[in-house]
C-alpha cells in the first residue's frame, strides 16, 4: 500500500496553486479550498468577502517516498511573493495570504526552517509575512472551482505554470 501524506498551501488564487502543484512530480492529487478561518462549509461567494477569515489553498496529498515536504516547500515559496501581506498578483484581501498549514510536527519544524534560511538567503529586502499556522478543517471549494485552468485556458494566474522543475 502508498504512503502518502497532505500538505496544505495558500498562495494567493488557489487556481494556480492547484495547477502548479498538480504537476509537481510526486503530487498524487490536488484539491481547491478554504481553510485558515471559522465559518464552516464556506461558499467562495462568502471567502471572498474576507469575513470568513479563511484563506483560498490548495491541498495536496503526495507520496513523501517520491517527492518530500520540503521539497514541496521549495516550491512553495517560488510560486508567491512572501513579502507581500494579504495581496498576490492582481488579487488582495486575507482570503489571498500566503500560509503553510501544517498538519505533524515534522511539517511546522520543516516550514519554520525553510522561512528562515528564507529570510537569512538575503533574497528579499522586506520581512517575510507569510503566515505558518496550524491546520484546520479544510473545505473543498465548488467543483466549478476544481482544475480551473484546465477548463479555462488563459484565466487568469500569478503563478509561472511553466517554471515546475
Amino acid at each position: 500500500m502508498q504512503k502518502t501524506e497532505t500538505a496544505v498551501f495558500a498562495v494567493g488564487c488557489f487556481w494556480g496553486a492547484q495547477a502548479y502543484f498538480k504537476k509537481v512530480p510526486g503530487v498524487l492529487s490536488t484539491s481547491a479550498g478554504y481553510t485558515g478561518g471559522y465559518k464552516p462549509n464556506p461558499t467562495y461567494e462568502e471567502v471572498c468577502t474576507g469575513k470568513t477569515g479563511h484563506a483560498e489553498a490548495v491541498e495536496v496529498v503526495f507520496d513523501p517516498a517520491i517527492i518530500s515536504f520540503r521539497r514541496l516547500l521549495e516550491h512553495f515559496w517560488k510560486i508567491h511573493n512572501p513579502t507581500s501581506l494579504n495581496k498576490q498578483g492582481n488579487d488582495s484581501g486575507s482570503q489571498y495570504r500566503g500560509a503553510v498549514f501544517y498538519r505533524s510536527p515534522e511539517q511546522k519544524r520543516d516550514a519554520e526552517e525553510s522561512k528562515l534560511a528564507l529570510e537569512k538567503s538575503g533574497k528579499y529586502s522586506k520581512p517575510i509575512a507569510t503566515e505558518i499556522t496550524t491546520a484546520s478543517e479544510f473545505y473543498p471549494a465548488e467543483d466549478y472551482h476544481q482544475d480551473y485552468l484546465d477548463k479555462n485556458p488563459g484565466g487568469y494566474c500569478h503563478i509561472d505554470l511553466s517554471t515546475i522543475r
